[in-house]
Parts: structure tokens; sequence; C-alpha cells
């Protein structure tokens, strides 16, 4: 009965423990959840994806005919007696018009109403890659933190070893007071920077919530370990081909070109005039003497004259034109500064993956083996401890920079896909 109850204790611990691994792991946030959680959740995404539904739904009202008008009226109705008999041209009468523009006008109005559409779509695509770039760079912004402060706990425990060989150096009188100052020195200055480590974190943390439409304060907790790859990235000028086809933001600018050609079209068409079709039915009562009359059919067609077309659709023309002419500047400029950025991000990360690689394979290594002898020599008397603690110093730096050149690397392949409009920027 005993072992029974011992079994189910200890069946239910393990449980318990399984259940805590389990929490813990889903609650980190990786960086793929990340940008999952930003394409669905963020509000701004959200607003524009209801723009382009709202744009979509605008073409085949451009398309349209306006809506026909029905008129109901008496017309030479005597006032004396407001009798539809005594009077031979009193009627009832009902009529039917319908607006009709002049052919092409309407296909133009809806062919620039689509364009705007599909600019508007577009518009919403760039968004959620600029949202992909920002929440990857904030992601490895807070990961950059998280091993900073792990290098300065690191350390703050390798100089409390130094403080406590200082001090057992000195308590035999082999050592100076002036080194454990100098270690406890030391100390606080990490102290310090934790502190500010720790207030960055918080607020770079407060932004990536924002952007996942979570509290500020949310907790943000990442893995503590990933995978470190640095991939080998296509050269410039096939990243500029790519992005020739793949940029939203440059096919938004195009289609706005087109808007403004269709615009343009309409415009010169503005001159021709539009049309008014009517029909009208009078119905007539028998006279009081039973006189039978006959019912009457108005039919009728109008048109509007443009004689103002010198200061109005002329005017109208002159605009379009420079429309046109902003649009195909402003996507030229626009093209010479995606350009712009797919060099600096392809810069950014070929200089920071160089970095990486010396930090890595040589000037870490070298730093942790001149820190190791240093302490050797330290602890015989064959170095000065000052130079035992710059050392030490050297090498936290070294370790911050190694981080930040890879997290700096891995941010720059973030926004050089934004760039580029797509992931498949790899060789």
């Amino acid at each position: 009965m005993r072992s029974f109850r011992l079994r189910r204790l200890l069946m239910a611990t393990l449980f318990f423990v399984c259940s805590v691994a389990d929490a813990t792991e889903q609650s980190l946030l990786t960086l793929e959840a990340a940008t999952q959680k930003v394409a669905q959740d963020n509000p701004d995404l959200a607003q524009m994806l209801a723009r382009a539904k709202a744009m979509a739904a605008i073409p085949s009202q451009e398309g349209s005919l306006p809506d026909p008008q029905i008129s109901f009226n008496a017309m030479s109705l005597p006032t004396n007696s407001f009798s539809t008999r005594p009077e031979d041209m009193t009627q009832i009468g009902f009529g039917l018009s319908q607006a009709i523009p002049f052919p092409g006008k309407l296909a133009l109005r809806e062919q620039a109403a689509l364009y705007e559409a599909e600019a508007a779509t577009l518009s919403a695509d760039e968004l959620r890659l600029r949202l992909l770039s920002d929440v990857k760079t904030l992601w490895w912004q807070v990961f950059y933190l998280d091993r900073t402060m792990e290098i300065v706990d690191n350390n703050h425990t390798l100089l409390h070893q130094f403080v406590d060989i200082a001090r057992s150096k000195y308590e035999v009188g082999e050592g100076l007071q002036q080194d454990v100052l100098l270690a406890q020195l030391e100390l606080s200055k990490l102290l310090d920077q934790k502190i500010n480590l720790s207030g960055m974190r918080r607020s770079t943390a407060a932004k990536l919530n924002a952007l996942l439409d979570q509290p500020a304060n949310n907790p943000v907790q990442l893995p503590a370990t990933l995978s470190i790859q640095m991939p080998e990235i296509r050269q410039e000028d096939r990243l500029y081909q790519q992005a020739e086809t793949s940029r939203p933001l440059l096919e938004s600018d195009r289609q706005g070109i087109n808007a403004a050609q269709s615009k343009l079209e309409l415009a010169q068409k503005e001159v021709l005039p539009d049309f008014n079709v009517e029909a009208a039915y009078g119905a007539r009562n028998n006279m009081p003497d039973g006189t039978r009359r006959s019912d009457l059919l108005s039919l009728g067609v109008s048109m509007n004259v443009p004689i103002f077309a010198g200061s109005k659709q002329n005017k109208m023309i002159d605009q379009r034109n420079s429309e046109l002419m902003q649009q195909r500047y402003a996507l030229q400029d626009r093209w010479n500064t995606v350009r712009s950025e797919i060099t600096q991000s392809h810069s950014d990360y070929q200089r920071a993956k160089q970095q990486f690689v010396l930090f890595d394979t040589g000037i870490i290594p070298q730093a942790r083996q001149t820190v190791a002898s240093m302490l050797a020599g330290y602890q015989v008397n064959k170095v000065d401890f000052l130079n035992l603690v710059r050392s030490q110093i050297t090498l936290f730096e070294y370790e911050t920079q190694y981080w930040k050149a890879f997290t700096e690397a891995q941010q720059a392949l973030a926004q050089l896909c934004a760039n580029v409009g797509g992931d498949d920027i790899y060789e």
C-alpha cells in the first residue's frame, strides 16, 4: 500500500514537472510565432486590408449608369375646381429619364477605380512586409539584450572570484588592498550596465508588444538558444531585378500611373457631351360631355454643351497630365530609393557577417586564452591585478560585440527581405 502511494506521488510529481516545462515552452516567443502573430493581429495592417476591401467595391459603382429618375405630375390642373375633366390639357402624367454618359466614359472611370483598388491591395502587402521587418528587428534586439545581460551576469560571477582571490592574497600579505577596491569598482560598473540593459529591454519589448497587438507590459520570453547561421545572399544586381518585379511598393506606383493615365483619357473625353433620354406619359379623363380624349406620350433627348471647355475641361486635361507626370516621377524616385535600401542592407549584412566570423574564430578565443593566462600569472604574482581586470573587461566587450554583430546581421537580412519584396534572397 505504501509503495502504491509512493508510486502515485512520483507520477503526480512527474506530471507537474512536465506540465510546467510544456507551459514554459509554449510561452516562449519564437521568431516564427512573432511574424505569424503580427500578420494576423496587427491593427494597422487590419485597417489597410479593410481599406483595400472598400476600394475593391468602387469599380463596379464607377462603371454603372446613373440611377434612372421616375417622375409623377398633374399638368394644367384648374385651381378653381381641381378637376381633371373640364380642361382639355389637364392630364396626370408620369415620366422616366436616364442619363447616359458619352460612350467610353464609364469604362474609363471603372478602369481607373480598378487600378486604384489594386494599388490599395499592394499598399497593404507593402505594409505587411514592413511590419514583418520591424517585428524581426525588434525580436533580434531583445535577443541581443538577453545575451548581453547573460554576459554581464557571467562577468559579475568572474569578478567576484577575482575579488575573492585578491582578498585572499591581501590577507596573507601577498596582495594590495587597491586590488580588492578595483575589483569592487568594476562590479559596480557591471551593475550599472545591467540596469541600463534592463531598461532598454523593457522599452524594446513594449514596442514589440505594440506591433503584436498586446499590452505593452506583456512578458516577452525568447528562446535562450537557436541556430547560428550566416547564409550566403545574392548579389545586388540580382536583388535589384527581383525587387523590380516583387516589391509591392513599386507595383503600387505602377498601378497609380495606370490610374492617372485612365483619368487623363477620361478628361479628354469630357469635352464630348453626355446624354439624357426621357419618356413621359400623360393620362387624360373624358370631357364632361363624354367626349373621349386620347392620352399623350412625350419623348425627348437632351445633352450638355461644353461651351466653357477653355476654363473647365481643358484645365482638367492639364491637371490630369500633371498628375500623370507626378506619378511617373514618384515611381522613378521610389525605384532609386529601393535600390539604395537594398545596397545599404546588403552592405550592412556583409559587414556584420565578417565581424561575426572574426570575433567567433579569432578575437574571442584569443581573448579567453589571454584572461586564463593572466589569471594563472596573477595567482603566482607574475601579473599585475589591473592587467587581469582589464583583460576580463576586454573579453566582456568582445563577447558583447560578437552578439551585436550577429544581431545586426539578422536585422539586415530582415530589412533586405522587406526591401526586395520576399524571403527568396539566398544563394
